[in-house]
């Protein structure tokens, strides 16, 4: 058995090894190493990276080019052009920036759609046949030359022979010269820091610039806009100032010293103390923010308003504002103010906070709109209004005012702003008193009263819900302050508030209040916040979370010391009745049936305004620990006592 087995097996065996006979065998003569070995693929000369590269972009929408432009003094500013990708001429839609071209044009990342690196109000100009150039402001990111925040015109405060309006100037210049895609034609536009930059290009207008779009423009920061509130600091802006002011580049990261910012601002004392930790000492800007904390003629020739009001508006220009913008919302309504006298001059005002008309527009915070706000607003008013005077289309038929009514949900046609005020208004200003057990009244009280609390600057009132972020930190709701629902500060007893009886009837705002407020202080300087408020009916069916809701209108502050002359600060005399007159900002809004009117005073609002000592000292960024005092504040009611005068329009 045990042969037959192995016969059987042997046949086998021998057919495999006749068929390995046919393979390489892996032992040659010389063996695996060669005696001379030549690379098949040499390394090229010049490397892996070549001259030029031709990227796929058959499918792109636009073109992006990057430009040099030369300006009059031989600086060279960078600019960043976004080309529709067709056959035709094109209008210029320029926007000058501190913030970076190049941020602003890959803002998604690289993709063949005009959004995919552009804000969406951008990308919906390049869609409708238009280029927009973005061009780094001088001394900014990749542009030549010395920055300076926000560089005054030619004369007492600026003895160079440059500013924003020659920049623009000779930027347009160049760019109808240079960019074969061009129309001949240029619209100015921008946000904020922009919209101060859209405004310089009205000042000496090049003959190209065809049309104006500032939006939320920075116009006169010392009585309403980014850096003081009527002569109060906003100290929540001194860590723009650092990231802005530090570097070219704006890449010397502020940081903070913990999660709140009410107890690092109150840890460090006064703004001046604060700057001085965070070594500030080396910026200049920051050196004439303390050292100008009156309105001096330092802010006053600065103030656009005044610049652009001392000669006719000759180019049509759309101012646009927004209801509450939480940096720059006094802008706007001054600036169409000051123009108004010429037909080219128009207004918009929206339900946004700061820079809002730019993305969608549906809601802010708590509240909602019911449609994009801000994409009608763009279809319908600005972009016609471009067409117009960029593309020879048809007449835009916009309003001299354009106003969203809020309360309504409605846009306005007007032919004027404010529609009420103290004078030279289609109607004049309803006051509503602040009257005795803590009420508002439309009818004058009786009598003479008063109403008193401590206010002490160790324990300021914050001016929302702690904690308090950073303005630019992870997870701040900065944009929607405005809007917060104010119960925070009602509970406070050093928060004085007035309530009025449910409304029978729709009462209609539409204009600019006006606080008139009569106080005294046992100290020798005080601050003073007024806000008005609409509070929402206990039960609220249609969204029962805003059961109760209290929804500043309108609110700001002054700094006692200025209350006699903003240029010339003064002790206010200790316990004595005192007048203090401010504006609120614009408002238009319907206060609706069954909810009530309510005002709120108080004296601090921090830590986003620096706090005031309350002794009087020549200059509150370097008051000293002792100089911060308790003190007793009273508001005084009746006939001759506070009030709100009220837009009121029917």
């Amino acid at each position: 058995m045990g042969f037959r087995k192995f016969a059987f097996v042997a046949p086998a065996f021998a057919s495999a090894v006749a068929a390995e006979t046919h393979v390489e065998p892996a032992v040659q003569p010389g063996g695996d190493i060669p005696p001379a070995f030549r690379p098949v693929a040499p390394i090229p000369k010049g490397g892996d990276i070549p001259r030029a590269f031709a990227p796929p972009r058959a499918e792109f929408q636009y073109v992006r080019r990057e430009v040099m432009i030369p300006m009059r003094d031989g600086a060279k500013l960078y600019a960043v052009l976004i080309i529709p990708k067709q056959a035709g001429k094109f209008p210029i839609m320029l926007d000058r920036t501190p913030y970076s071209a190049d941020k602003a044009t890959e803002r998604g990342g690289l993709g063949p759609w005009p959004e995919n690196i552009l804000s969406q109000l951008n990308a919906e100009l390049v869609r409708a046949g238009y280029i927009v150039a973005i061009e780094d402001v001088r001394g900014k990111y990749k542009s030549e030359g010395e920055y300076v925040m926000n560089r005054p015109v030619r004369g007492p405060l600026n003895a160079t022979a440059v500013d924003h309006s020659t920049d623009a100037y000779d930027t347009i210049d160049w760019l109808v010269k240079n960019v074969p895609e061009s129309n001949g034609r240029v619209g100015s536009f921008g946000t904020s820091y922009d919209g101060f930059t859209a405004l310089m290009t009205l000042v000496n207008p090049h003959p190209a610039l065809k049309a104006s779009v500032p939006i939320n423009p920075m116009v006169d920061v010392w009585k309403g806009d980014d850096w003081f509130h009527n002569g109060a600091f906003r100290q929540e802006m001194i860590s723009y100032v650092y990231s802005q002011t530090a570097t070219k580049k704006s890449d010397e990261d502020w940081f903070t010293g913990g999660y709140d910012d009410y107890n690092t601002y109150l840890r460090y004392g006064s703004a001046g103390a604060y700057g001085q930790a965070m070594g500030m000492q080396q910026l200049p800007f920051w050196q004439r923010l303390m050292q100008h904390p009156s309105y001096d003629e330092y802010w006053q020739y600065q103030a656009v308003d005044r610049i652009l009001g001392q000669r006719p508006l000759t180019v049509p220009t759309l101012f646009i504002g927004s209801l509450w913008d939480q940096e720059d919302i006094y802008g706007a309504p001054a600036v169409f103010n000051a123009t108004k006298a010429s037909p080219n001059a128009h207004l918009a005002l929206g339900p946004w906070h700061h820079g809002e008309v730019n993305g969608p527009g549906f809601s802010l915070g708590a509240l909602d709109w019911g449609s994009d706000t801000s994409k009608w607003f763009r279809e319908n008013v600005m972009l016609p209004f471009l067409n117009q005077y960029l593309k020879d289309g048809p007449p835009a038929d916009i309003a001299r005012v354009t106003a969203f009514e809020v309360g309504t949900n409605r846009w306005d046609r007007l032919a004027d702003w404010p529609q009420a005020c103290m004078r030279a208004c289609p109607a004049n200003l309803t006051p509503l008193y602040l009257a005795p057990d803590n009420r508002v009244s439309f009818d004058a009280p009786q009598g003479r009263g008063a109403d008193s609390y401590v206010s002490d600057p160790s324990r300021p009132v914050t001016y929302r819900a702690r904690p308090n972020l950073s303005p630019w930190a992870t997870g701040s709701t900065w944009r929607y302050w405005l809007v917060d629902d104010q119960r925070f500060a009602e509970v406070r007893p050093d928060v004085l508030t007035y309530t009025g009886a449910p409304l029978n009837a729709p009462l209609r705002l539409a204009g600019t209040p006006l606080v008139h407020l009569v106080a005294s202080t046992s100290g020798t300087d005080s601050d003073w916040v007024v806000k008005l408020i609409d509070v929402y009916p206990d039960q609220y069916p249609q969204k029962p979370e805003m059961g109760g809701y209290e929804l500043a209108i309108a609110m700001d502050v002054m700094r006692g010391r200025y209350r006699s002359n903003p240029a010339r600060p003064s002790p206010v005399p200790a316990n004595q009745p005192v007048t203090y007159e401010f504006a609120l900002p614009s408002v238009d809004y319907v206060v609706q049936p069954g909810h009530r009117l309510m005002v709120q005073v108080q004296s601090s609002w921090f830590p986003l305004y620096d706090r005031n000592p309350q002794t009087f000292v020549p200059n509150i960024f370097f008051a000293k620990a002792e100089d911060y005092r308790a003190a007793t504040q009273k508001v005084f009611t009746g006939s001759e006592g506070t009030l709100i005068g009220l837009p009121i329009v029917k």
